[in-house]
């Protein structure tokens, strides 16, 4: 991908907006006795849209940030191909896992809700409307802004800031870390931020899945 796709300007206004839009859904979720999924929910379209509306007012427009409209559905394309040679090996990995003794879903088992209306607004935010947002935001606009300094640079810084967005309890969050990775040599050897958005949504799906 090319280097230098999102300047210092739109990277501290998205940081900003990140910043007050995350402040503010703590406020609510402490003070109203709104549904937290919806909260959350509302939080991640209101982030993915004033991210667009940043990168198309002060950054270089949506091809800075791997959305170009043409390349839209070949980079979901090869997200349906990175998701199943991933998955492929996933599942490769879990057998030699479980042979050696070790439970392989105790890596990426989620608590999961369980009433129905609860589980499908975990589903629809958790795998669906937070995934792109993250993406947008670690990907297109931190990936982006580091690359300038080099895919190693830009992998781990993007990476190390993903891990540190999400909880992380006691061990080494390595579904987190190996998630990063991912989509951040996926971001660069397709050029489409499609591709590891699909990456994340199915991954997200298949964890929530083979945790319910």
């Amino acid at each position: 991908m090319e280097t230098n796709t999102v300047t210092i300007k739109p990277l501290l206004i998205v940081v900003a907006v990140i910043i007050f839009i995350e402040a503010a859904t703590g406020y609510l979720l402490f003070r109203e006795p709104y549904h937290p999924m919806i909260i959350m929910g509302l939080e991640r379209i209101t982030q993915i849209f004033l991210m667009m509306l940043v990168i198309l007012t002060w950054g270089g427009g949506l091809p800075s940030v791997g959305l170009s409209p043409p390349a839209t559905m070949p980079g979901f394309k090869k997200g349906l191909i990175w998701s199943a040679a991933v998955g492929a090996v996933t599942i490769l990995v879990s057998v030699v896992v479980f042979v050696t003794g070790s439970d392989p879903l105790a890596w990426i088992h989620t608590d999961l809700p369980s009433g129905h209306t609860d589980l499908l607004l975990f589903f629809l935010v958790g795998a669906i409307i937070a995934p792109v947002a993250e993406e947008v935001f670690f990907r297109g606009v931190l990936y982006g802004f580091f690359r300038r300094w080099g895919v190693l640079v830009a992998v781990v810084l993007s990476t190390l800031l993903f891990v540190l967005f999400h909880p992380i309890g006691y061990g080494i969050p390595w579904p987190q870390i190996m998630g990063g990775m991912l989509f951040a040599v996926a971001y660069e050897m397709t050029g489409s931020l499609m591709t590891p958005i699909t990456l994340h949504v199915l991954g997200n799906l298949a964890i929530f899945s083979i945790s319910s």
